[in-house]
C-alpha cells in the first residue's frame, strides 16, 4: 500500500454539497494554547471512535494493515504432501502451543495459528466425517497419504481442549488473570460425541500400523504414542466426572500420560517444524476485537515440563476423593495449591469440580454432612447439636425440635462461606490473599450471626456456664467459637501470605511479624478455651456430671458412653492439641523474627529507605486495612502497634535474648509437629506434602537461630551488654551485613530468615 507523504498538500474536496475549509494552520494554532496534559474533547467524539480513529493503519493495532505485496490471507495449502518426520513436527509444535493456551494466553495467539486447526473448525464440521482439512471428497481421495494421523490428532486436541474451556468456565476463575475461555465463535467441534472423536484416533493408529513398512519404524511409533496420548487425555477428562469411582483407578490415564511424555521428550528430535503450517493471519477471521498479537509458542524443553506437573497434580489430585474428615481435605487442599510452581488452571478447576460438583462434596457427601463432621472435630465432640435425630422429633415444644431448626438455620448461614474457603485456595497465590481480605469480613458478620443462634441453643439445652479455678469463663458458645476460630486462621493466611507475595518492605516485617504474633497468640488462647468445654462435656459422658467427684448417687443418667464416643472426643482433643501446637510454634517463631528484624534496625544493619512521601501511619493503616473493620480480635491502635514492635523499653541485649528464646522454642514445636502421624496431624492423603510444609518452617527456625547467634555475638564483641546499648551508622563496628533470601529461595515462603554475614 503506498505511504503516504507528511508533506503533501492536503487533498482537494468536490462534491456537490461540500464546502471544504483547509483548518490546519488554525488547528495548530489553537493547540500552542493548551498547556501540557490538557486534552480538548467534544462531547459527541466518544472515546470509542477517537480509539477506532487512532487503530487505523496502525500495524499494532489494525488487523488489516498489508505490508506491501502482502495477501491478506493465509495462502498455505493444507492438501499439500508432508514428509512423515514434518507431521510429526507439527504436531509437537501444537503440544507447545496447547501448553502455551493452559498457562493463560488466548486461543488466538496458540493453537488458533495453525493452519490445520483452522481448516477443522471452518466451515463448521456436523459430523466427524466433515471434520476434515479437505472437505472435498474428489481432493480427500487424492489427499497425502500420512494426513489422516495428523487429522485424528487435531480432532482429539481440539475436543480436549474443549472439555477443559468448559471445565473452567464452569468452576471460580478469574478471566485474563488465570486463563482465557474466549473461542472467537469457534465451537471446538462439541457437537461431535467423544466416542466418534476415539474411534477416529483408534482407527488412526490402526491406519498407521497397516503402513508401517512405507514409514520408518521410530518416526511411525513417535506418531502413535502422540496419537495414544489424545486418546489418554480423552479417558482422563472422562474419568474425572465419576467422583464416586476408585480414586487409584482414576489415576490410571494420568499415570500413562506421564510415562508417554517422557517418551515423546525423546522423540521430538526425529520431527521436522513447520513454521509455514502457523500463521497469526489467522486472528483476522476470528470474531474478536482484539489488536493483532504475536504468536506464542513455548520451547519444547519448556512444554515438556509444564506437561510434566501437570500430569503429576492430576495423579495426586485424585487423592482428594479419599476423604477422612473436613481438616485433612483443608489441608489437602491448602496444601497441593501452594505448590511451587503453582498447579495449571485446568488441575486447579478439576480439583473444584471434584469437590463441590452439583453441590455434592466429593460425590458422596452432602454439605451437611461436611459441616457437622467438622463441628464434630473442633468444637462439638458429641454434641446434642448435630444429632441427625433431633430431625425425627416433630412436637414444637421439645428442645430436640427447637434444635433441630436453629442448627438447620446455622448451615444454610454457614454453607456458602465454608465451602468459600476451599475455594479460595483453588485460585491463583494473589487473588488467594485478596479474596481471603473479602472472606474475613463474612465470617466477622458470621460469627455475630451465630452467636445469636448459640444463646438461642443454650436456652433450648439448658446450658450451665463453666467455672475453673481461674473464674467463671461463661457459656460455651460452640457455633460462634467455631466461626471465630475459622477467621483467625484466615487472618493469619493473610499475613503469612503478604511475606510470601512480597507485599511488605524490609522495615516493615518487624511490625507484620508482632501482628501475625498477636493473631496467633489468639488463635491460641481461643484453642484453650474450645478445650475447657471439650473437657467438660468429655467428663460429663464419662460420669454423668462436670465434677466427677460428685457422689454417683447424685449424678444425672446418661446416654451410655461407648468406644465411639471415647474416639470423637479423643479426636477432637488432637485436633485441638496440633491447633495449639501450630498456634504456638507461629507465635514463637513470629515473636523471634519480630525482635531479630528490631535489633538489626536498631543497629543500623537493615536501615529503612527513604520514603519521602509516605509516613509509618500510612503505611500502618494501608497494611492494616483487611483487619480495620473486624470486631474481634480487636486491631491495635498504631501507638500500640510501633510500641509492640519497636519494644523501646526493652534494651537491644534482652531484645536478643528473647529472640534466641523464642526461635529456640518454635524449633522444638516443628521437630514436634514433623513426628506426628496422618492421623494425629489430620493430613490424610497429604502427609508427605504436610511434613514437608513442616521441616520447611524447621529449617527457617534453625536458620534464625544462627542469626541470632551471629548478632549476639557481633554485638559482644562490640562492647555491648544487658547494661550497655551500643549505636552505629549502617552497621559500621559490628562488620556484619544482611543478605535476603531471594523470592522462592528461602526455606519457606512465609518466613523470611535473614542471613548475617561478615562484611569484605
Amino acid at each position: 500500500m503506498q505511504q503516504l507523504d507528511p508533506l503533501s498538500p492536503s487533498p482537494t474536496i468536490s462534491h456537490p454539497g461540500v464546502l471544504a475549509t483547509d483548518i490546519t494552520k488554525k488547528f495548530a494554532s489553537a493547540v500552542k494554547t493548551l498547556s501540557p496534559g490538557e486534552l480538548v474533547k467534544d462531547e459527541h467524539f466518544t472515546l470509542f471512535e477517537s480509539v477506532a480513529a487512532l487503530e487505523i493503519m496502525d500495524p499494532k493495532m489494525d488487523s488489516g494493515v498489508l505490508a506491501e505485496g502482502e495477501s491478506l490471507d493465509e495462502e498455505y495449502d493444507v492438501s499439500r504432501d508432508l514428509l512423515p518426520e514434518e507431521i510429526l513436527g507439527i504436531i509437537d509444535q501444537l503440544l507447545c502451543l496447547e501448553m502455551a493456551w493452559h498457562l493463560g494466553y488466548p486461543l488466538s495467539q496458540t493453537l488458533f495459528t495453525s493452519v490445520y486447526i483452522e481448516s477443522l473448525m471452518k466451515p463448521r464440521p456436523a459430523n466427524i466425517d466433515e471434520a476434515d482439512f479437505i472437505r472435498d471428497s474428489q481432493k480427500r481421495e487424492r489427499q497425502p497419504k500420512l494426513l489422516f494421523v495428523l487429522r485424528a490428532y487435531c480432532v482429539g486436541l481440539l475436543k480436549a481442549c474443549y472439555f477443559v474451556n468448559e471445565l473452567v468456565k464452569d468452576e471460580l476463575y478469574y478471566e485474563e488473570e488465570d486463563f482465557v475461555t474466549n473461542t472467537y465463535d469457534r465451537d471446538l467441534l462439541y457437537d461431535i460425541p467423544v466416542a466418534s472423536v476415539n474411534s477416529l484416533l483408534q482407527k488412526a493408529r490402526s491406519d498407521l500400523r497397516s503402513i508401517s513398512h512405507d514409514v520408518p519404524k521410530d518416526i511411525s511409533m513417535a506418531l502413535d504414542l502422540r496419537l495414544e496420548l489424545r486418546i489418554a487425555f480423552l479417558r482422563a477428562i472422562d474419568l474425572s466426572a465419576l467422583r464416586k469411582a476408585n480414586p487409584d483407578s482414576l489415576k490410571m490415564p494420568w499415570v500413562q500420560m506421564s510415562g508417554l511424555v517422557d517418551h515423546i521428550k525423546t522423540q521430538h528430535s526425529l520431527g521436522k517444524p513447520v513454521s509455514k503450517a502457523f500463521s497469526t493471519k489467522l486472528q483476522r477471521r476470528l470474531a474478536s476485537t482484539m489488536p493483532p498479537r504475536p504468536m506464542v509458542q513455548p520451547s519444547f524443553e519448556e512444554s515438556y515440563g509444564h506437561f510434566k506437573r501437570l500430569f503429576q497434580d492430576g495423579i495426586d489430585i485424585m487423592d482428594v476423593l479419599k476423604y477422612a474428615e473436613p481438616q485433612s481435605l483443608l489441608n489437602f487442599v491448602s496444601l497441593f495449591q501452594a505448590r511451587k510452581p503453582q498447579p495449571l488452571v485446568y488441575i486447579r478447576t478439576l480439583l473444584q469440580s471434584l469437590l463441590f460438583k452439583e453441590m455434592v462434596v466429593l460425590g458422596n457427601y452432602s454439605i451437611r454432612q461436611i459441616i457437622d463432621h467438622d463441628l464434630s472435630i473442633v468444637v462439638l465432640p458429641c454434641g446434642s447439636q448435630i444429632n441427625p435425630y433431633n430431625d425425627d422429633v416433630e412436637v414444637p415444644t421439645d428442645p430436640r425440635h427447637q434444635t433441630a431448626a436453629q442448627m438447620e438455620i446455622f448451615r444454610q448461614r454457614v454453607a456458602e462461606c465454608y465451602l468459600d474457603i476451599f475455594r479460595i485456595f483453588c485460585q491463583n497465590r494473589c487473588r488467594v490473599r485478596r479474596t481471603l481480605c473479602h472472606s474475613i469480613q463474612e465470617w466477622d458478620m458470621l460469627q455475630a450471626d451465630v452467636e445469636e443462634i448459640d444463646q438461642l441453643l443454650q436456652v433450648a439445652l439448658d446450658e450451665k456456664p463453666l467455672t475453673i479455678d481461674r473464674g467463671d469463663i461463661g457459656f460455651s458458645l460452640p457455633l460462634s467459637s467455631w466461626a471465630y476460630l475459622y477467621k483467625l486462621r484466615q487472618m493469619e493466611w493473610i499475613v503469612q501470605l503478604g511475606f510470601e507475595l512480597e507485599v511488605y518492605q524490609t522495615d516493615e516485617l518487624p511490625g507484620m511479624y508482632w501482628y501475625l504474633n498477636y493473631l496467633a497468640k489468639t488463635r491460641a488462647q481461643h484453642g484453650d478455651r474450645i478445650k475447657s468445654f471439650t473437657m467438660r462435656s468429655l467428663n460429663e459422658a464419662r460420669y454423668g456430671l462436670a465434677n466427677p467427684n460428685v457422689d454417683p448417687k447424685e449424678q444425672r443418667q446418661l446416654p451410655q458412653y461407648t468406644a465411639a464416643k471415647e474416639r470423637e472426643y479423643m479426636t477432637s482433643l488432637a485436633y485441638l492439641r496440633v491447633t495449639m501446637l501450630d498456634a504456638a510454634c507461629t507465635w514463637e517463631f513470629a515473636d523471634g523474627l519480630c525482635c531479630l528484624y528490631t535489633a538489626l534496625q536498631r543497629l543500623n544493619i537493615v536501615p529503612p529507605p527513604k520514603r519521602p512521601y509516605s509516613t509509618d501511619t500510612l503505611r500502618y493503616d494501608l497494611r492494616m486495612k483487611p483487619f480495620r473493620s473486624i470486631a474481634l480480635p480487636p486491631l491495635p491502635t498504631f501507638d500500640e502497634f510501633t510500641r509492640a514492635t519497636l519494644q523501646p523499653e526493652t534494651s537491644t541485649y534482652d531484645l536478643l535474648k528473647y529472640a534466641e528464646s523464642a526461635v529456640g522454642g518454635a524449633r522444638k514445636g516443628y521437630e514436634a509437629l514433623s513426628k506426628m502421624s496422618p492421623a494425629q496431624a489430620f493430613s490424610a492423603n497429604s502427609h508427605d506434602r504436610w511434613v514437608a510444609n513442616v521441616r520447611g518452617c524447621l529449617k527457617a527456625a534453625i536458620a534464625a537461630g544462627v542469626a541470632v547467634s551471629t548478632l549476639q555475638r557481633a554485638f559482644e564483641r562490640a562492647g555491648g551488654s544487658a547494661s550497655k546499648e551500643v549505636e552505629f551508622e549502617e552497621g559500621k563496628g559490628l562488620g556484619l551485613k544482611v543478605e535476603m533470601p531471594e523470592p522462592g529461595k528461602g526455606y519457606h515462603d512465609w518466613w523470611i530468615v535473614p542471613k548475617l554475614v561478615s562484611k569484605a
